[in-house]
């Protein structure tokens, strides 16, 4: 698909890039870009950390800091049921 384009085609591209968006606005455009790229890298690497077997036998409840319990523990409110 792309292997017709030479240094000119995305030099246009870069252009037309810098015409509708404007000089003063690339720079945050580049910021938020990278960062979203970081957070995704994150999430990519916290996923395949989940995947991968830890070889501990303890018993397969949720513990406190892990991110389900958070989520079912409502603030202000115990975690025990009575």
């Amino acid at each position: 698909m792309f292997q017709n384009l030479t240094g000119w085609h995305f030099l246009v591209v870069l252009l037309v890039i810098l015409l509708l968006f404007g000089a003063a606005k690339l720079p945050a455009l580049a910021k938020s870009v990278g960062q979203s790229a970081r957070v995704f890298k994150g999430e990519m690497k916290a996923m395949k950390e989940e995947d991968v077997p830890s070889g501990d036998t303890s018993s397969p409840t949720a513990s406190p800091t892990s991110p389900a319990a958070s989520r079912d523990a409502s603030p202000g409110r115990s975690s025990e049921t009575t």
